[in-house]
């Protein structure tokens, strides 16, 4: 990853990045894909109101129980009562549970970048300005929650917590996993930040350490700290829609694209729109927030270069 110092970001920087995203069509089409995920999480109540049916809402009407509960007619029962068709079984409506699962996917995984990135910016800055046995200690912490397999820790852990607020326990499961990969990027550009010339100028003329690091250290992670935190978003919405697949995330009737997946299993031969419908949402969310994280990264990269 590339680094750059910055002694005053150029007003301009934000438009010539905006500027080349705006120009390439990949990052517009995942943009415009994440501003709909985006609104229909903001307006799942409107959208309920509109078709007439909450997410845990059934409709017996709409699935044949003399057939085990499939849904009427083709694709899936979709109908105009029913946009995106109805559950097998139990009838209820897979638009409504897509929007409120989409609520649930981006607020864990927006709480969980934001906590992540807060506990790697300080920590990390942390033990790259002071080092020494503050960076040593830190350090060791990183390496030993680095260690673990982490996806099999996180199950382990959230299957012996007590049910609770599974999603805030899901955010502090997530981050406490995560942290370490963005505290190991920021302490090494802090050690080679603290070292650069006009921070030894600035501290020679008597800044304190709070102005080192909020107007000379920080600024000059901000490009870095912009792209890891983009591309960290669809690792976090993935990690929650697995856990939740695995039965040890989001607890029904709290709709949740990977609960949704994982009830489909039994019914990919009868209703493949069952299966198809979350997991072709959560695939464009999670391609979408890469491909504009990438794309990103790029346009960042060539403001720098120029």
């Amino acid at each position: 990853m590339t680094l750059a110092i910055h002694t005053g970001a150029p007003t301009t920087s934000g438009r010539r990045v905006a500027g080349a995203l705006l120009r390439d069509r990949g990052a517009v089409l995942s943009a415009s894909f994440l501003a709909l995920i985006v609104l229909m999480a903001i307006f799942a109540p409107l959208i309920s109101a509109i078709i007439g049916h909450g997410p845990n809402d059934f409709d017996t009407a709409a699935v044949n129980t003399d057939l085990g509960g499939v849904p009427h007619g083709a694709l899936g029962g979709i109908s105009a009562e029913h946009p995106l068709g109805v559950e097998p079984q139990n009838g209820r409506d897979i638009l409504a549970r897509i929007a409120y699962g989409a609520r649930v996917s981006l607020l864990i995984a927006a709480a969980a970048t934001a906590l992540t990135t807060l506990l790697g910016v300080v920590l990390g800055m942390l033990a790259g300005f002071r080092q020494g046995w503050v960076d040593q200690v830190i350090c060791r912490v990183m390496d030993f929650l680095m260690a673990f397999p982490a996806l099999i820790f996180m199950i382990a852990i959230l299957s012996s917590l007590p049910q609770g607020n599974r999603e805030v326990l899901l955010v502090l499961v997530i981050s406490g996993f995560g942290w370490p990969y963005l505290a190991r990027v920021v302490r090494g550009q802090t050690m080679t930040l603290v070292n650069r010339e006009f921070v030894e100028a600035a501290r020679a003329s008597g800044a304190s350490t709070a102005a080192l690091v909020f107007k000379e250290i920080l600024p000059n992670l901000r490009s870095s700290l912009i792209v890891m935190t983009t591309l960290a978003v669809p690792g976090y919405v993935g990690t929650e829609a697995g856990l939740s697949f695995l039965g040890v995330g989001v607890a029904p009737p709290t709709p949740s694209w990977g609960q949704m997946i994982y009830s489909s299993v039994g019914w990919y031969a009868v209703d493949p729109m069952y299966f198809a419908i979350p997991g072709t949402f959560l695939f464009l969310t999670v391609l979408s927030l890469t491909v504009l994280g990438d794309r990103l990264r790029a346009a960042l990269d060539a403001g720098e270069a120029s």
